[in-house]
C-alpha cells in the first residue's frame, strides 16, 4: 500500500484497475469515439470515487458505475456542443469473429440511432442486462426499455439492410 493510501483508497484504485478498460469499451460502444469515451469513464468513475464510503453493497459497484456512465452518456448527448460535433475514430484492432468492414458499418449504423435507443441497446445486447435492469439504469419504465429497444432494433436492421443492399449493387 503506498504510503499514506487509506483502505478505502485501495479499494477504489484497485476496483478501478479491474474495470476501467471494459467501462471505456462500453462506453465507446455508447458514443462511437475513443476520445469521449475517455471522457465518459472518467465522470463514471469520478462519480462512483465521491461516492465509494457511500456504497454499502460492494456487488453493487458494476451496477452503480454502468448506471454513473449511462447517465453521464445521456447527460453528455443533450449539450448542444456536442450534437454539432462529429467523430471520426475509427474502432481499434482486436479479435473478433466478423470481419472488420462489417464491424465498422454496425457501429456506423449504431451511431445513427437516438441517444435513447442505442443506450437501451447497449445496456440490453452488450452489457446482457435484463429489462428491469435496463430500466433501473436509464431510470424508465420497463415498457419504455421494451418500446426502445424494439424500435432501435428495428431502425438497426434497416440501416444495416440498406448498407448491404447498396454494396450488393
Amino acid at each position: 500500500m503506498p504510503r499514506g493510501e487509506t483502505d478505502d483508497q485501495r479499494q477504489f484504485r484497485e476496483y478501478f484497475t479491474a474495470r476501467r478498460d471494459a467501462v471505456r469499451r462500453t462506453a465507446y460502444v455508447l458514443c462511437g469515439d475513443w476520445h469521449w469515451a475517455d471522457d465518459l469513464t472518467q465522470s463514471a468513475f469520478m462519480r462512483l470515487a465521491v461516492s465509494w464510503r457511500k456504497v454499502r453493497d460492494r456487488e453493487a459497484l458494476d451496477a452503480f458505475l454502468r448506471t454513473c456512465l449511462v447517465r453521464a452518456y445521456l447527460a453528455d448527448v443533450r449539450r448542444v456542443w456536442r450534437r454539432r460535433e462529429r467523430s471520426v475514430a475509427e474502432p481499434p484492432e482486436g479479435s473478433t469473429e466478423i470481419n472488420p468492414t462489417q464491424r465498422m458499418e454496425f457501429v456506423a449504423a449504431l451511431r445513427q440511432l437516438p441517444p435513447r435507443q442505442r443506450a437501451v441497446l447497449v445496456c440490453r445486447y452488450y452489457q446482457d442486462l435484463d429489462v428491469a435492469e435496463t430500466a433501473a439504469v436509464l431510470g424508465c419504465s420497463q415498457g419504455t426499455v421494451k418500446s426502445q429497444a424494439a424500435r432501435g432494433l428495428a431502425k438497426l436492421r434497416e440501416l444495416l439492410r440498406e448498407k448491404v443492399g447498396a454494396s450488393s449493387e
